[in-house]
């Protein structure tokens, strides 16, 4: 069971400036764009109105608490981003997000207030898509590989040789490194969230995300 952890927002950072850190957070954000809401005519959002619908029933049965629902559905576009990410495929990301709905649903009964329901969340999901490539015996090095195929629209030439940059820089990272950065920098997790999901310390997290941005910054050329 995940346990909750007083440390909030991560320290400024370890080595690089703010304006290259934000700067590297800027590309990361733009070669990977967030999705706010769910369509409600796809198979997924159609598990999210019977979702939200079951929630209630276990509200008003005192099973779960309001709080634990609202963050349920408040947390799922970004599960689908997590998911959208590792698969490049938008079916098998909804898929996975489906995936980790119902094992929360039928494993809600484990959470305890005051637990970290996001780190939880992210958990069940990371699991579901590593039991996913061990299966499939892909490589889980190569999860981030397409994240370029999510960009929304077509950009320019030149920003298109920009992006290609970036998503080559982020290949380049050692594997730890560049799942440890995206859980941060992308995916919006704090550090403390982010190790509950890795299994690792606060620490580790810290020195992956500083290491893999001085790689970025080095790769693409940007300085202090």
């Amino acid at each position: 069971m995940l346990t909750s952890i007083v440390t909030d927002e991560p320290s400024p950072s370890e080595g690089l400036p703010r304006h290259v850190q934000d700067q590297i957070g800027a590309r990361l954000n733009e070669l990977i764009p967030s999705v706010d809401t769910v369509d409600a005519d796809t198979r997924l959002g159609r598990v999210l109105l019977r979702l939200r619908a079951a929630l209630l029933d276990a509200e008003a049965e005192r099973q779960i608490t309001k709080a634990f629902g609202d963050e349920l559905i408040a947390v799922v576009p970004r599960l689908r981003r997590f998911a959208l990410l590792r698969t490049g495929n938008a079916a098998e990301a909804d898929d996975m997000v489906q995936a980790t709905l119902m094992r929360a649903w039928e494993h809600r009964s484990q959470f305890r207030t005051g637990t970290n329901l996001v780190a939880w969340l992210f958990t069940i999901l990371r699991n579901i898509h590593l039991n996913q490539r061990k299966r499939f015996r892909r490589e889980v090095e190569d999860v981030d590989g397409v994240i370029a195929g999510s960009v929304s629209a077509p950009p320019e030439q030149e920003h298109r040789v920009a992006l290609a940059e970036l998503q080559f820089a982020l290949n380049d990272l050692p594997p730890e490194q560049r799942e440890t950065l995206l859980l941060v920098m992308v995916d919006g997790l704090l550090h403390t969230e982010a190790a509950m999901v890795l299994g690792c310390q606060v620490g580790t997290v810290k020195s992956r995300v500083s290491r893999a941005r001085e790689r970025l910054a080095l790769a693409l050329g940007l300085s202090g």
